[in-house]
């Protein structure tokens, strides 16, 4: 069985000076695919004269994350893949627990690392962290990290565990169920597909773990500023859209109408803020889910949906409210 690690790029030469010397030194039984998104830099010449080994797909435009993979892993063979972005530094050792884990479970399809900080590495990065999950009303979270609060770590996730969602930064999936599903929603373009994807995984039956021995250590923010209006609208958009996909028809319309007290809410707050651009792509998000819907209805019809697998409570409530910031206070609570 072979394993193919698949690193999207769009204009990230600086990220790969930095960080393909820890992949290829610590990737050994793998292929190292660079999928080049339509960069204007000159990322794949880059590549291809100082790291001979990495093979190398251009793609003619950005199609983002979604659309990116989704055409890159149509033209790559393996029973694995690792999708891995461009801006992480890997650890000695950090790919067979993954891949093992994987080859010894019956329902296991997908996986995560630990996701620790480049910048602070004995703090969980924000993009995944320990495993994620989705609360009542389908905000995501991650054991070590609630909302902008991110963790020290200190071992208090270092079991195995079944998430609802593996971060994108470092995804591994069976080749064939990632293709058997559809793979992402090119509509979403980027940010939360692949949390539709693991919704997808867990509707379909299929597990997803977090294996806690194996670490490696995100930048973050590195395509898509962080306080970038337009990662504001994928985000916001993107979320409604994953909802009327994967729940139940009746609990998504309960969940998608809360869900939109609960923008705006966060709307008026980024407007006291004057954060005028983030406000105006909330509502620009909406509108644009609108324009979604039959899309949604129609890629949905006869796809198995649940909502069994959310956290059974509001993250919202609990982070905002009660003042818990750690998912073992969460637990506890």
């Amino acid at each position: 069985m072979n394993t193919a690690v698949v690193i999207l790029n769009f204009n990230g030469k600086e990220h790969l000076k930095t960080f393909l010397p820890s992949v290829v030194e610590h990737t050994k039984d793998a292929d190292i695919w660079l999928a080049d998104n339509g960069s204007s830099d000159d990322s794949v010449s880059f590549v291809e004269q100082n790291y001979p080994s990495i093979k190398t797909l251009a793609l003619k435009v950005n199609s983002g994350f979604a659309g990116g993979y989704n055409k890159a892993l149509k033209g790559i063979t393996a029973d694995y893949y690792v999708l891995l972005n461009s801006d992480v530094e890997v650890s000695e050792n950090w790919l067979k627990p993954l891949i093992d884990e994987l080859k010894t479970s019956n329902s296991l399809v997908a996986c995560q690392p630990k996701i620790l900080s480049y910048r602070n590495k004995d703090t969980f990065e924000y993009a995944g962290a320990a495993g994620g999950f989705l609360d009542k009303w389908g905000y995501p979270f991650c054991r070590g990290r609630i909302f902008d609060h991110c963790e020290k770590d200190f071992g208090q996730y270092n079991e195995k565990k079944d998430i609802f969602w593996a971060t994108g930064a470092c995804l591994v999936i069976e080749a064939n169920v990632f293709h058997d599903l559809g793979g992402f929603d090119e509509r979403f373009f980027a940010h939360m597909e692949e949390i539709d994807l693991c919704w997808r995984i867990k509707n379909a039956g299929y597990s997803i773990g977090f294996v806690p021995n194996s670490k490696v250590y995100h930048l973050g923010g590195g395509t898509l500023n962080k306080s970038s209006p337009q990662k504001t609208f994928l985000n916001y958009r993107n979320s409604l859209a994953m909802l009327a996909k994967n729940l139940p028809f009746w609990r998504a319309l309960q969940v998608i109408v809360i869900r939109l007290i609960l923008d705006g809410v966060s709307g008026v707050k980024l407007l006291l803020e004057f954060k005028l651009l983030d406000f105006w792509a909330i509502i620009r998000a909406h509108f644009s889910f609108y324009a979604m819907l039959p899309y949604l209805i129609k890629t949905s019809k006869g796809r198995p949906r649940s909502g069994k697998c959310l956290y059974p409570t509001s993250i919202v409530f609990a982070y905002f409210v009660k003042k818990i910031k750690t998912f073992s206070e969460l637990k506890n609570a």
